[in-house]
C-alpha cells in the first residue's frame, strides 16, 4: 500500500481493539504511529528511562541519546512494525489510548494545523488546496514533504512534521500536493527590523591610540564584518566583537553613539535583539571594567 494512500477506514468508538486496528492500518501504509491518553498527550515514561536517565529521545531542542524501544518518548517512539505494536511492551498503553497520533514526517507528510476559523480563512486565500481534515477548532492541511515543525508561525497556525506527531482524524478530503514553499518560509527566522539604540557610551580621558580616523574606521568595519560572517553561535560573536571593540576603542572617548549603533544594527540583521545587543555591550564593558 503507498504510504500517501491514507486508509480511509474510520474505526468507531472508544475501545482498545478500535485504536489498535487504526494504528496496524496505518502502519501498513506506511505512517509510523503511537498511541495517545488523556488530553492528546503521549504516554510517560518507563521506568528505564524514568527522570529522563537515559539521556532522552531526541527533541526539538536535544539530539537525546536514549536508545530504548519503548512508547516512552512520543514521536520518537512512533513505528510502522506491526509486531512492536502488538507486543506485550505496548499492550499496556492501548488499554488506556484515547486516540491514535502519527509522526508526519516519518511518512513524507508536513501537516498544517490551523487553529481557528481565522487560520482556516488565512490558508484558503494563501495556499494550494491539499488534503483537509477537519479538527475539533478548525483542519489540518496536509502536504506531501517533510520540513522543519514550528509552533505558533502565524495566530493560530502551527506547522506538524518532523520530530512532531499529530492526532489521526481521519483519511480527509481532497488530494495531497507538494508542500509549497510558502509553507516553508513560515519557519524562515526574518532578521529583527534595526531600531534606534543609545549604547551607554564610555567614559573618555583615556590616552587615545588612534593616529588617524581610519584606523577606528577599519576597526568597526572589521567587526561588522565578523558578525555579519558567523556561521554558528552568533549570541558568543556578538559579545565577543563587543568586547574587543570596546577593548581597543573604548577607553578613549573616541567610540561614539554613531558607531555603536552600526554594530548593534550588524547585530539585529543577524536575528540578535535590541535588548540581547544591550546586555551583550553593557557585560562587555563590565568584563573590561568600563
Amino acid at each position: 500500500m503507498d504510504r500517501h494512500s491514507i486508509p480511509h477506514r474510520r474505526s468507531g468508538g472508544g475501545s482498545v481493539n478500535a485504536h489498535l486496528r487504526k494504528a496496524l492500518a496505518l502502519a501498513a501504509a506506511g505512517v509510523p504511529v503511537l498511541p495517545l491518553r488523556a488530553g492528546k498527550l503521549p504516554f510517560g515514561n518507563c521506568t528505564r528511562c524514568a527522570g529522563n536517565a537515559c539521556g532522552g529521545r531526541p527533541t526539538m531542542k536535544s539530539a537525546g541519546t536514549c536508545t530504548c524501544a519503548s512508547i516512552c518518548h512520543g514521536w520518537a517512539a512512533a513505528t510502522t512494525h506491526a509486531p512492536t505494536l502488538i507486543s506485550s511492551l505496548w499492550a499496556g498503553a492501548w488499554q488506556q489510548a484515547q486516540a491514535v497520533a502519527y509522526h508526519p514526517a516519518g511518512a513524507g507528510l508536513t501537516v498544517l494545523d490551523l487553529d481557528n476559523a481565522n487560520a482556516v480563512d488565512w490558508a484558503r486565500k494563501t495556499l494550494p488546496v491539499t488534503r483537509i481534515v477537519p479538527t475539533t477548532r478548525g483542519e489540518h492541511w496536509i502536504y506531501l514533504g517533510a520540513m522543519r515543525s514550528a509552533n505558533a508561525v502565524r495566530p493560530g497556525v502551527d506547522i506538524k512534521s518532523s520530530m512532531s506527531y499529530a492526532r489521526w482524524l481521519g483519511p480527509g478530503t481532497g488530494t495531497m500536493t507538494a508542500l509549497p514553499d510558502a509553507v516553508r518560509a513560515l519557519v524562515v527566522k526574518k532578521p529583527s527590523p534595526v531600531r534606534p539604540v543609545t549604547a551607554p557610551m564610555p567614559a573618555g580621558g583615556g590616552q587615545c591610540r588612534h593616529r588617524t580616523p581610519i584606523y577606528l574606521e577599519r576597526g568597526i568595519a572589521m567587526a561588522e564584518q565578523r558578525i555579519a560572517a558567523a556561521a554558528g553561535g552568533v549570541h558568543a560573536t556578538v559579545y565577543r566583537t563587543f568586547l574587543a571593540v570596546l577593548s581597543a576603542h573604548g577607553r578613549c572617548g573616541c567610540l561614539t553613539d554613531t558607531h555603536a549603533e552600526r554594530l548593534f544594527a550588524a547585530a539585529q540583521t543577524r536575528g540578535e535583539s535590541v535588548r540581547h545587543c544591550s546586555d551583550a555591550w553593557s557585560n562587555a564593558r563590565t568584563a573590561l571594567g568600563m
